[in-house]
C-alpha cells in the first residue's frame, strides 16, 4: 500500500536550494549525512492531466494566502512573479537561489479530505 509520495527537486546548486527550504521556507528536515536533507511535506494531492509526453510531473506548493505569502517572500529579496489567477486558484512563482523556480498557489476549489 502506498504510504507517502517522494518528491525530487533538481537543481544546479543543491546546497543553496536545500538551504533555501529550510532557512526561508522553514520547512522541517532530516539530515541522512553528507548534507542531504530530507524536508517533510504538508498534506498534498496529486492529480493527472492530459499531456503529449508521458513522464512530466510537476511539483507546485500550497497556501492559505497567497498575496501574504508574496509579500513574506518578497521582503526576504525572493524573486516573485505577479499573482495569477486562475478559476483553481491563484499561483506566483519563485526563483530558487539555484536558479531554478517553484510554484506555489492558493487552491480554489474542493480538496480531498486529508487521510489523517
Amino acid at each position: 500500500m502506498i504510504i507517502g509520495a517522494h518528491t525530487i527537486i533538481y537543481s544546479t546548486d543543491p546546497d543553496v536550494d536545500r538551504a533555501f527550504l529550510r532557512d526561508v521556507l522553514k520547512i522541517p528536515y532530516v539530515e541522512v549525512g553528507s548534507g542531504w536533507l530530507i524536508f517533510e511535506l504538508p498534506p498534498g494531492e496529486v492529480a493527472v492531466h492530459p499531456a503529449d509526453n508521458n513522464s512530466i510531473h510537476e511539483l507546485y506548493f500550497m497556501c492559505d494566502d497567497i498575496h501574504t505569502l508574496r509579500e513574506e517572500l518578497s521582503g526576504q529579496n525572493v524573486p516573485c512573479t505577479e499573482i495569477e489567477k486562475f478559476s483553481w486558484g491563484q499561483l506566483i512563482r519563485i526563483t530558487l537561489p539555484g536558479g531554478g523556480s517553484l510554484g506555489i498557489y492558493q487552491p480554489q476549489r474542493e480538496r480531498p479530505a486529508s487521510a489523517a
